[in-house]
């Protein structure tokens, strides 16, 4: 029998958790190790219990799913994330992707998805819920369209991407930092670099590539 993949679910909303615990039952390669209706406990479980996947909602008290995410990047933990939202917004959806999401599903159809997503999401790939794909494909080209315009693009490592949309939110470097947890000249070198890559000269040139081209990032 295939290893099981572990999970932990977080939502407010005990009537959502009980109908994905439910579903997922249904699939013996699944098993929920945890679940929590708050996105604090559910960073608490994650570290601990080290799951495959977090399924995260996006709307929590406190610490969302998204604030969730970010914590599990600064803190380096080997998880993957499954987004729950009601809201189909593209903006919402690209804040997600930009948080290294696998999966992004809509609360209106993830009875009949979370088992084909947790399956995809384990075995590698990414899971959008189909109507909302559109946004990804657009994604997908306006990224390959910026890197052949900037094929310096293609040289930043993932550390210098995500400084570089953090940029383009208007974050300061000491903000990075903070958000990252590294050091403040850490950040500077890396954006020494990004520049270096990208062929930008000036004060605020990076400031300035970053903001035009926030949608693409």
């Amino acid at each position: 029998m295939e290893p099981k993949i572990h999970i932990v679910i977080a939502d407010d909303h005990p009537v959502v958790r009980s109908g994905l615990l439910g579903v997922i039952a249904t699939d013996p390669w699944l098993e929920v190790v945890a679940e929590s209706g708050d996105g604090e406990t559910a960073l608490a479980q994650i570290e601990e219990l080290k799951p495959h996947i977090a399924v995260l909602d996006v709307d929590m008290p406190g610490l969302g799913g998204l604030g969730v995410a970010r914590e599990i990047l600064k803190r380096e933990l080997p998880v993957k994330v499954v987004f729950l939202t009601v809201h189909g917004e593209e903006d919402l959806f690209h804040a997600a992707m930009d948080l290294g999401a696998s999966g992004y599903l809509l609360k209106d159809s993830v009875s009949t998805e979370i088992v084909k997503a947790l399956r995809a999401v384990a075995n590698g790939q990414d899971y959008v819920t189909p109507s909302l794909t559109g946004f990804l494909l657009r994604r997908s080209r306006q990224l390959q369209a910026l890197g052949a315009r900037h094929g310096g693009l293609n040289d930043l490592t993932p550390t210098e991407r995500r400084i570089l949309s953090l940029v383009a939110r208007h974050r300061s470097s000491k903000e990075i930092a903070d958000e990252l947890f590294i050091h403040y000249r850490t950040v500077e070198n890396h954006r020494t670099h990004i520049c270096q890559k990208l062929g930008l000269r000036g004060p605020n040139a990076l400031l300035k590539f970053a903001v035009e081209h926030k949608r693409e990032l």
